[in-house]
């Protein structure tokens, strides 16, 4: 059998294994919570939420068998500052790590120590394990071992090619704080460990376990499992040392190699969660699925405009669905606004634990919401230093500012932000102007972080834009 066969078999046995609905069931055992984060995936990447190109039944049946978020965000228009934003439950400008847009200041990290997921849920008795991508600051002084996860097998980087398992000729696998050297697509490398780790929590029954499992698809380097990926791979290997990451590869790419890398994606999340049914644990475990920001080069994140490194909605509004059994209702959806900062929060109340007194969140507990309740409305707020991007969401109105132009959108009635309504509603305008300028004083700045955003040079329908 090949490895494809057996992904095909996965597929089938995950989608037949999560036919039949989620049933609650007594228990006082505290949930397990598998996170699982996509890279750089687009609103509309997945079937369920509009892809047509191909399909995802894996993760279209995991929406079928929980609740489907339709108002989803990113804490960020890229992938570090979300990851601050996600494992510390608030914003990630109130830390400098999380100032960076993405982290490349070698000096700066997630400080250890601080009151973040894994330390939190380890005071609740949890296993804790982060498989995939980091992000979030180099050795010796910081990583996933160093904030409180138990075990760590991924990359530390922001990207890592997918054979390879280098970037400009510098590995980055790691188990734990040593490298590591294996064979393999990264995306099945990191189901092979996720299903190893539940293997092993089976036979750990009364710890309750969280397992981040953070893929680095569809983030570039564009290569499908096959041998044009394995191909591309080796011409990007073969490239001259320079000052750009030999990933990035803007002249690489097109939508069936995205295609293969999002339906592998889907069928490894088959696999995991067919073994989690087989172990017996999937009626104790939480099982979200998201993106740490919006799509980028070939993503579709229709019907909204915007990309990865844009506070337009398609840079920050990701899909999100969550299967929680006893909890959220098979088949349904919610319009409340959730983000990724929202998650720690949500899993320490589920646990029994209450937020650090001296770091309080800027997350809120989404039990409400996933239980189909309308929670109290909130505001919600961005800023890109890219193009001085500025951005608050009030109800389905919307404050936007990139560069010297500002805007008022009603994202529900005009998802693709056509209609700026500032001149028609000075007031409202005025209002969430201001409100956004208040929050801002209370959040760290620094001239000199780094600030990602496409342009001319690397994006065609960019023309208009300048650094």
């Amino acid at each position: 059998m090949t490895r494809r066969q057996a992904l095909a078999g996965a597929i089938g046995t995950a989608t037949l294994a999560m036919a039949t609905p989620a049933r609650a069931h007594p228990t006082t055992r505290k949930p397990n919570f598998l996170f699982i984060m996509a890279d750089d995936m687009g609103y509309a990447d997945l079937s369920c939420y509009g892809r047509t190109e191909y399909a995802t039944p894996v993760l279209d049946s995991l929406a079928a068998q929980g609740m489907q978020f339709t108002h989803g965000y990113a804490n960020s228009a890229v992938c570090s500052s979300t990851r601050v934003g996600l494992i510390t439950g608030r914003y990630q400008y109130r830390l400098p790590v999380g100032l960076e847009e993405p982290l490349a200041n070698p000096d700066l990290g997630l400080e250890p120590g601080l009151p973040v997921l894994p330390l939190l849920l380890k005071q609740q008795g949890y296993h804790s394990a982060l498989v995939g991508k980091w992000h979030m600051g180099g050795l010796p002084r910081f990583g996933p071992l160093q904030s409180g996860y138990d075990e760590f097998w991924g990359n530390r980087g922001g990207g890592v090619d997918y054979f390879t398992h280098e970037v400009s000729g510098r590995p980055d696998l790691w188990d734990g704080d040593v490298l590591a050297e294996e064979v393999g697509y990264y995306t099945d490398l990191l189901a092979d460990r996720s299903i190893e780790f539940l293997e092993a929590r089976a036979q750990q029954a009364d710890t309750p376990w969280l397992l981040s499992l953070h893929f680095t698809a569809a983030h570039w380097p564009w290569e499908a499992n096959d041998e044009q990926g394995r191909a591309e791979s080796a011409r990007l290997d073969a490239l001259p040392a320079g000052t750009d990451l030999n990933i990035v590869h803007y002249d690489g790419g097109d939508m069936a190699t995205y295609a293969g890398m999002v339906t592998s994606l889907d069928a490894n999340v088959g696999r995991i969660l067919a073994r989690l049914r087989e172990l017996g644990m999937d009626q104790d475990t939480v099982v979200v699925f998201t993106s740490d920001n919006g799509g980028e080069r070939f993503s579709n994140t229709w019907p909204f405009t915007g990309k990865k490194t844009e506070l337009l909605e398609g840079g920050i509004r990701v899909p999100l669905i969550v299967r929680w059994p006893g909890v959220t209702a098979p088949g349904s959806s919610s319009t409340v606004p959730a983000m990724s900062m929202d998650w720690l929060p949500t899993f320490l109340a589920a646990a029994g634990g209450n937020a650090p007194a001296a770091s309080p969140f800027d997350g809120v507990d989404l039990m409400p919401a996933l239980m189909g309740a309308t929670p109290p409305p909130r505001d919600l707020f961005w800023r890109y230093k890219s193009k001085d991007q500025k951005a608050l969401r009030r109800g389905p109105m919307k404050y936007l500012k990139i560069g010297p132009n500002e805007f008022l959108f009603n994202v529900v009635a005009d998802p693709l932000e056509r209609g700026n309504l500032k001149d028609r509603q000075p007031e409202l305008f005025a209002e969430l102007k201001n409100a956004h300028a208040e929050w801002d004083s209370h959040m760290l700045n620094d001239p000199d972080a780094r600030s990602y955003g496409m342009n001319a040079s690397n994006m065609a329908d960019h023309y208009d834009w300048h650094d």
